[in-house]
């Protein structure tokens, strides 16, 4: 099962507690970028590139 499937699984059935833990467990294990630190100078341009990155993936 996908980690998109599981999560519509999960939405789809809330109380299957079992379903729950997987998908919190694919979460954990998934590396996450760092995009910017809070000390960076150039932080609000950094995130908003990666917000625009992300959009243009989404349109795709």
């Amino acid at each position: 099962m996908s980690d998109a499937e599981l999560k519509q699984y999960f939405l789809n059935h809330r109380e299957d507690q079992g379903a729950f833990q997987a998908y919190l467990d694919r979460l954990n294990r998934q590396t996450r970028k760092l995009i910017a630190s809070p000390n960076d100078q150039d932080f609000d341009l950094k995130i908003q590139a990666a917000i625009r990155q992300q959009m243009k993936k989404k349109d795709k």
